[in-house]
């Protein structure tokens, strides 16, 4: 979301002063250093391309980070995906303050994720906000918002770059309105409000007895690009590449194997629907040689996929 940001201000008649960068908080000097080296991360390739100042700083919370926001006399600073919580002291640097831009339409999908969990509940719409920035997370007043539509062959991360696409074009606009959305600024409606916590890799494991086909299909494409969801079988985890609903029904009990393959499992959801899953890989070390073991000896026509 960084880069989006930034792209939205360069391609604007406003003046990018200054780009602070998540890595910064997570990595020592040293290791930074030797990092950008050896292996820079595609922020710190954005900024030297672009040839825009970077501040240095471990926190936005710091002295360092407060001082260099005055001293680039910034009017107003844009934050995308950070992690850290902001200080009253920090929030009050600069008199138009810190704008923050979510993805979602909030109040609804506060917290981390917004992308996979309005595509795990099914939704037909999300988009972004601009919301001023108090102490808390995704609270602060609405200046701007912009639908962006779910699509059904959306994953996670196909959602995140329509979402960053949007902001990027919307910054202009918000800059441009600056003085007004201040003035017309919304306060969030908290009954409306939803919030969604931080995903477990738990929750990458697929419950054949407690969701459909559909829903099985909507968690694989939500977590992906990030998280690989699994199956568990016999207490042992194992990955595939390839799934597919198939038009078969079958009316036995959710999470039945009903069929093997060479590399392919058959596994009955809640629905009774079947599914196809494919290229099948234990999550163990020696993968392969581990897999054709448990495939031919241990997973057998019958046995249950469990949650």
């Amino acid at each position: 979301m960084m880069r989006s940001l930034a792209l939205g201000i360069l391609h604007s008649k406003h003046e990018l002063v200054g780009i602070f960068r998540k890595d910064r908080i997570k990595k020592n000097l040293f290791e930074l250093f030797i990092r950008d080296i050896i292996n820079p991360s595609a922020d710190y390739m954005f900024i030297k391309s672009h040839s825009i100042n970077e501040i240095v700083a471990n926190s936005v919370n710091s002295e360092e980070f407060r001082q260099a926001v005055k001293d680039l006399k910034a009017d107003v600073v844009l934050v995308g995906s950070w992690g850290e919580r902001f200080s009253v002291q920090t929030l009050n640097t600069i008199p138009n303050g810190f704008i923050n831009v979510h993805s979602s339409l909030l109040p609804e999908y506060r917290g981390p994720n917004p992308y996979l969990q309005v595509i795990l509940n099914n939704e037909e719409k999300t988009g972004i906000t601009f919301h001023l920035m108090d102490v808390n997370y995704d609270t602060g007043s609405i200046l701007h918002q912009k639908e962006v539509p779910v699509l059904k062959n959306d994953t996670g991360g196909s959602l995140k770059l329509r979402c960053c696409e949007a902001a990027k074009n919307e910054t202009a606009f918000l800059l441009d309105n600056l003085k007004e959305r201040i003035i017309n600024q919304r306060s969030q409606i908290e009954e409306y409000a939803t919030y969604q916590g931080q995903i477990d890799i738990k929750d990458a494991v697929i419950n054949f007895e407690k969701e459909t086909s559909e829903q099985i299909k909507r968690r694989i494409m939500a977590f992906s690009p990030w998280i690989q969801c699994f199956i568990m079988i016999k207490g042992e985890f194992y990955t595939f590449s390839k799934y597919q609903i198939t038009k078969e029904k079958l009316n036995k009990q959710a999470g039945t194997i009903v069929d093997k393959t060479k590399n392919s499992l058959f596994i009955v959801c809640k629905d009774n629907v079947v599914m196809k899953f494919s290229d099948i890989s234990i999550k163990r070390p020696f993968s392969k040689l581990v897999t054709k073991l448990f495939w031919d000896k241990i997973i057998n026509i019958n046995d249950m996929a469990r949650g």
